[in-house]
């Protein structure tokens, strides 16, 4: 018999590594971290562990309903051990410098021995729906504090560019051990207003020169300051930020007092050179100390509880009519009618209402 050998000899191969993709791998892994139990992600949070923190946010943020379930079901039994934190919103126009304040006076409180989150809220175009959250890329010292927590999220449609579910996100970050949370808005539309009714403490950033000093269009705004910092008060611009104080003094003087009987405050800082950081914490703690010994700060948070309840049964309502299978098809025909000139919005608008 011939030993010549033929193509359709065997010849022993080499073994394949078992995964050739590392991201794979973490991907893999990343997704069986998210399958954790209810039970876990409330023991890690008690204990500060800030992966299981994310995850938990993550779920919080989901509109997937089996997620929607467990983030209720960790958020309730988080909730004892919530509530013990400085809550503090801030505020101004883009470019005014929020980020590199945040990132100050977050730094300055970690040295006060401060757990500080910041919930940061990214603005969301309204026609992709994307979002930059970028942050942790412009808060790039803070995020590398072993004492601080950064989480961007996408504003989404939800009022004046507040994060769906910032308030729910607040009281995973105190169970947590986060004793100072602060809110960073986008600036721009409605979401002074709701960031203002879910913090202690609500303080407005400011330009010196921009103009607007006692403009009426900002009335609401100025109104609902606790405090007003003027940033980049510092080299050419100190003296314009100096003659800004006093115009915002005086404009502040002609407000009614305010129920907490806090008299709103104006400062000066830097977030460049650190000048008047500290000075404006000192602001937050007069007025905290204030507030808790004539009660104006439980009774604020009481009266935020009430209003955070009508706005989720406003949400949860407007959920289940728009996931209602014969409101979506109905609701189809009625934008056809309306695009044809057949009915008017009322009439839509009423006779879904009348299916639902």
């Amino acid at each position: 018999m011939s030993n010549k050998k033929t193509a359709l000899s065997k010849t022993e191969g080499v073994s394949s590594p078992e995964m050739t993709n590392p991201d794979a791998v973490l991907k893999l892994k990343a997704k069986r971290r998210l399958q954790r139990t209810t039970k876990d992600l409330v023991g890690a949070i008690l204990n500060g562990n800030i992966t299981a923190l994310s995850q938990a946010i993550t779920l919080v943020e989901s509109k997937n309903p089996k997620h929607t379930a467990q983030a209720n079901a960790i958020i309730k039994a988080c909730l004892p051990h919530a509530n013990q934190s400085t809550r503090i919103g801030i505020t101004g126009v883009p470019g005014v410098g929020k980020s590199t304040f945040i990132e100050a006076f977050g730094t300055h409180l970690t040295t006060l021995n401060k757990k500080v989150a910041v919930l940061a809220v990214d603005p969301s175009s309204s026609i992709t729906k994307g979002s930059i959250l970028g942050d942790k890329t412009r808060m790039e010292d803070l995020v590398k504090n072993n004492n601080a927590y950064i989480r961007p999220s996408a504003s989404g449609t939800s009022l004046g560019g507040v994060a769906r579910k910032t308030r729910e996100t607040i009281i995973l970050c105190e169970a947590a051990g986060f004793d100072t949370v602060i809110i960073e808005t986008v600036g721009v539309g409605q979401s002074e207003t709701a960031v203002h009714s879910m913090v202690d403490f609500f303080l407005l950033l400011k330009l010196a020169g921009a103009g607007d000093e006692l403009q009426g269009i900002k009335r609401g705004i100025i109104e609902m300051a606790d405090a007003i910092a003027i940033n980049k008060a510092d080299g050419d611009n100190v003296k314009r930020a100096k003659l800004a104080k006093v115009e915002f003094n005086r404009a502040l003087h002609m407000y009614p007092i305010k129920d907490s009987n806090w008299q709103p405050k104006v400062t000066l800082c830097s977030a460049l050179t650190n000048d008047g950081i500290s000075e404006i914490w000192d602001v937050i703690s007069d007025y905290i100390t204030l507030t808790k010994q004539n009660n104006y700060f439980n009774s604020k948070r009481t009266e935020q509880n009430k209003f955070w309840l009508l706005q989720t049964i406003e949400e949860q309502l407007k959920a289940v009519f728009f996931n209602n299978p014969d409101i979506k098809i109905e609701l189809n025909k009625q934008l056809a009618l309306i695009e044809a000139n057949q009915t008017t919005p009322f009439a839509a608008a009423d006779y879904l209402l009348g299916l639902g």
